[in-house]
């Protein structure tokens, strides 16, 4: 089955607005756990204006032994204050995964992959440096991406299709021609040696579509949608769903 890793983010950005501790991250994660999910995703940025490093590293013992983690981030974003930096973070808590995303602080979410053509010879040394800590590389990329021979080449083990193309065009109505793309950029992919993830905008209207479309999916990495349903039905119920639609 798919491994459902659910983005508690959008817990942090609530607790923030406000100040304090409530809503709990922690109480969050653990209630995802123990409804099923596989595993739990951060995206720590520098600006911290949602999961903050203390979160990060309070997470990963919530994690350790349970499900899988995985941190998500720029890594050519440098320390900042008290966040040092997406490697140094990684090195503190060994996350099972390190999903490398090329986000600067003015956006609002993550918008684009990585060009592997122009950029893997600057993700190399760091490809190389999560690898030695121990963790599971993944790259988040564009639907229709190439270059994955050569990213298999520097230690990269997964590519993360970043899906809100796929989303926006499932929402009107004109979802065939980008599913298409997805899953040959899949097929290449796993081609090339790379298990595949996926993520963005992926909803409990659209997921089932993409699954069925994409054999051989490793993970989906969901916050944005699950945690805006989950308003309505309940954490426990909500990730229920998600794990049903996986089946």
């Amino acid at each position: 089955m798919t491994l459902l890793s659910v983005n508690v983010n959008k817990i942090a950005v609530l607790r923030n607005s406000r100040g304090g501790s409530e809503p709990d991250i922690l109480r969050a994660a653990h209630t995802c756990i123990d409804a099923g999910c596989g595993g739990i995703t951060v995206h720590p940025r520098p600006d911290q204006r949602h999961v903050r490093p203390d979160d990060v590293r309070a997470l990963a013992a919530v994690t350790r032994g349970r499900v899988e983690y995985n941190i998500e981030g720029n890594p050519f974003a440098g320390p900042r204050g008290s966040y040092p930096g997406l490697i140094e973070l990684a090195r503190e808590v060994r996350p099972t995964q390190v999903t490398l995303v090329p986000d600067g602080d003015g956006q609002i979410t993550s918008d684009h992959g990585f060009d592997l053509t122009r950029d893997i010879e600057t993700l190399k040394p760091l490809v190389a440096a999560l690898r030695d800590i121990g963790c599971r590389v993944s790259l988040f990329v564009d639907s229709g991406a190439t270059g994955f021979e050569e990213a298999m080449a520097i230690g990269v083990q997964r590519i993360e299709i970043y899906t809100g193309p796929y989303a926006q065009a499932f929402e009107e109505g004109q979802v065939q021609q980008e599913l298409e793309r997805c899953a040959d950029t899949v097929r290449r992919a796993q081609h090339a040696g790379l298990a595949v993830n996926a993520g963005h905008d992926l909803s409990q209207a659209n997921l089932g579509t993409f699954k069925a479309a994409i054999p051989g999916l490793a993970e989906v990495s969901i916050g944005h949608a699950l945690i805006g349903e989950a308003l309505y039905e309940g954490m426990a119920t909500t990730v229920r769903k998600y794990l049903q639609i996986l089946r």
